[in-house]
């Protein structure tokens, strides 16, 4: 009866967004109003998902910074999602599910048997030699998922269907796997049945592969390489969509790492961020946001002016996209909002907002953004929620008055938290 009353409230929510007026128009640059959400604890939190319902999720600190917890906040009120035992736990990737299923991963209290640090300790403050399982939370009731019988998991996206989609280990101790990284693993799609698991096979060419979106339709993104550190990289050789159970190859913008689908929304168009050529190293990270739809495959979106990374992390079904820019280093980061073919920063359509908005993560169909900004007066780096409230003529105007504002370096603490965000460590950086 509650999976009925959950789709029934699914399809409550896409009639609802069909016949109320749109939030803004397709044609305009919206103007935003920025809320900070409250923290948990400490000074960090981020959002990393919003759902048609308003719904965020993403992380908080807890004991003062020592740890991060999965958060949801409703109608801006925090609610601390635990763990499976252990210190850390988060929601990293957009959460597609109107329904109250939330997708994350969280540590246990059991140390890894093999010593690994595994995909999750890259999102969290600190590696603390533990297990991490994917979970779903629904009901206030979290529950570990199932692995392909090694000892870790990550859940990322889930849909309105109750299929949550991640990678799990194996038990196959694979060659290409860098120290202290031993376990192959691979993409799998969990339920909608409870402690179902069904593994999907990487490119033949390749050993491994995860998974981090999936729609309505059951059409799955994520990555197929090798095993490596199982944190981005040659793990990200190349970007693949599971369909039929067929896996194709979504193809690059000239790299051989970090090829990384982030979302795909319910008309199949997919964005993330993919390495361009060049650099110190073929493993450097040096990517940019793109978009593929199936019409026109892959479109590099460039960065902001005077930047040389950029990450597509959000879409919706108005194929707006959001996401984050940098400098080089990660010195200086802004999110922005990419539609019709013009990347904002999102600084520039904020009037009256004093803070920096670092990254934006996530969309949902009426416009709404959330993701991680940094408010000097407080020193806090909290998540936030932006709400479209006019269209373009104003933005202009913002923007024009906002440019006189001095841009402000991120301070090391903020960087490096930043880096931990989105699993890039110093070396990858290709500076």
């Amino acid at each position: 009866m509650r999976q009925i009353q959950h789709a029934m409230l699914a399809v409550a929510c896409v009639a609802c967004l069909m016949a109320a007026p749109a939030a803004i128009a397709a044609d305009s640059q919206p103007v935003y109003q920025i809320d900070h959400l409250p923290l948990l604890d400490g000074t960090s939190s981020a959002g990393n998902s919003i759902n048609n319902r308003g719904w965020i999720t993403g992380f908080s600190s807890v004991e003062d910074g020592a740890a991060v917890h999965a958060t949801l906040w409703r109608n801006r009120v925090p609610t601390d999602l635990g763990t499976l035992g252990g210190a850390n736990s988060n929601v990293a990737w957009p959460v597609k599910n109107n329904s109250g299923l939330i997708s994350g991963f969280a540590e246990t209290d059991q140390v890894d048997p093999l010593g690994e640090a595994w995909s999750c300790s890259a999102f969290f403050p600190s590696v603390t030699g533990n297990t991490c399982l994917g979970f779903v939370w629904q009901d206030n009731v979290m529950k570990a998922l199932p692995t392909l019988g090694g000892n870790n998991g990550i859940a990322t996206g889930s849909n309105n269907r109750g299929q949550v989609v991640g990678w799990a280990e194996n038990a196959v101790h694979d060659p290409t796997c860098v120290a202290p990284q031993v376990l192959q693993f691979q993409a799998v799609i969990w339920g909608p049945e409870e402690g179902k698991v069904k593994q999907l096979l990487s490119l033949p060419s390749d050993s491994t592969s995860a998974a981090t979106a999936i729609n309505d339709k059951g059409q799955v993104v994520g990555i197929s390489g090798i095993c490596d550190r199982a944190v981005g990289r040659f793990s990200a050789k190349h970007m693949v969509l599971w369909e039929n159970d067929t896996v194709t190859d979504l193809g690059n913008i000239g790299g051989v790492a970090w090829n990384t689908p982030m979302s795909i929304n319910q008309q199949g168009d997919v964005i993330g961020f993919a390495n361009y050529p060049g650099g110190a190293t073929p493993g450097s990270f040096r990517a940019h946001a793109f978009l593929w739809t199936r019409d026109s495959g892959i479109q590099d979106l460039g960065t902001l002016p005077g930047h040389v990374y950029s990450q597509a992390l959000g879409i919706n079904a108005r194929r707006q996209v959001v996401g984050m820019s940098c400098s080089a280093g990660f010195a200086i980061c802004h999110a922005f909002l990419w539609q019709d073919g013009v990347m904002t920063d999102l600084n520039d359509a904020a009037p009256g907002y004093s803070g920096e908005l670092i990254f934006a993560n996530d969309i949902n169909d009426l416009g709404q953004i959330t993701g991680g900004a940094f408010d000097a007066g407080t020193g806090e780096s909290p998540a936030f929620v932006a709400v479209p409230v006019s269209d373009g003529t104003a933005a202009a105007s913002a923007a024009r008055a906002k440019g006189t504002r001095a841009t402000q370096a991120l301070s090391n603490e903020a960087r490096q938290a930043l880096l931990k965000q989105f699993g890039v460590r110093e070396d990858d950086l290709d500076l």
